[in-house]
């Protein structure tokens, strides 16, 4: 089907999703996205993506197949997914492996451990400037630079993360900005900014496939990667976009998103708990298209977790900054 009448009927079952949520069932949730269902001469046919977990979800997913039945046939792709969580395969050796990550590095560079004083740790995804600034600024989540709105602006961010050994002695910068996490739904994405400190003794641009050229929209089935201090560099594929009602799981508690990129990793998971913060980007253009910040238990290849991810350009939008390219 057309990405216009995919949009249509997803805003159907959303709204079926909405009626079905009255039942009297146990826990669960359920996001819908587009998906493509497949690519020909004529262009991509898209189709719908729904995500589930829990028995409520699973009301939710059979509303959602008697709803498509009729519309979409076979161009629904529906998942089980587990608990989906904000994450605070084998890798190249060298500057991009998890064990290089996590250590103390000067200069800074995409995919290295970093976190907020009170945080674990987490990912420099990049590098961003701010209008009216004539500073250098580390681009990451909220959860990962302000510990999910519990930190104040101005708090210490470390390099490595306190996980990996980070000290006061390791301060690159402080909290200038973060989007609000919103409790319960409407938020579109986990960001955060730290203003880097005037002393660094300067910065790396570069991620494996050089430095990137700028972002993009992210479209479905393009081959994307991601480098972050946990699982290193990987690679994997855009499988839905424009999900929404998806529910993660935070210290401070559930959050929903709106809007958001799921990514499938190529040979098992695309990340793991400590890559949320990882600018996803396309290989064949260098353009960024996601933030990486959450990950399901469940439902990618080979039965591992799927990978989801704020649209960059939300994200730039949201925090007022521009990409260093």
């Amino acid at each position: 089907m057309h990405i216009d009448n995919a949009r249509e009927l997803k805003a159907r079952l959303l709204s079926g999703v909405v009626q079905a949520s009255s039942l009297e069932t146990p826990t669960g949730v359920a996001s819908v996205g587009i998906s493509v269902a497949s690519r020909g001469g004529d262009g991509p046919r898209y189709g719908l993506a729904v995500r589930y977990s829990g028995d409520r979800g699973a009301v939710l997913a059979d509303s959602a197949r008697t709803l498509a039945a009729g519309a979409a046939g076979d161009e629904v792709d529906i998942r089980e997914i587990g608990l989906v969580k904000a994450l605070s395969a084998p890798t190249e050796p060298g500057t991009w492996a998890p064990e290089a990550l996590q250590r103390k590095v000067r200069p800074l560079h995409p995919g290295l451990s970093i976190a907020q004083q009170d945080v674990t740790a987490g990912t420099l995804g990049g590098f961003v400037t701010v209008e009216g600034s004539d500073g250098l600024y580390v681009l990451s989540n909220n959860h990962v630079l302000a510990n999910s709105d519990q930190a104040a602006l101005d708090d210490p961010v470390l390099q490595p993360g306190p996980h990996d050994g980070g000290r006061a002695g390791d301060r690159v910068g402080r909290l200038a900005r973060a989007v609000p996490l919103e409790a319960g739904g409407g938020n579109t994405v986990d960001a955060a900014l730290a203003l880097l400190e005037d002393d660094l003794t300067g910065v790396d641009l570069s991620y494996p496939v050089g430095r990137l050229t700028g972002w993009a929209e992210p479209d479905d089935e393009v081959a994307v990667e991601k480098v972050g201090r946990t699982t290193g560099w990987t690679t994997g594929r855009i499988s839905a976009i424009e999900l929404d009602d998806v529910a993660v799981q935070y210290p401070v508690g559930v959050v929903s998103f709106d809007g958001q990129i799921e990514v499938t990793g190529d040979a098992g998971a695309f990340s793991a708990g400590g890559d949320s913060g990882s600018v996803v980007y396309r290989p064949d253009t260098r353009q960024a298209v996601g933030l990486l910040f959450a990950g399901s238990e469940r439902g990618g290849e080979n039965g591992a977790g799927l990978t989801f991810c704020n649209p960059i350009g939300l994200v730039l939008t949201a925090l007022g900054a521009t990409l260093v390219v």
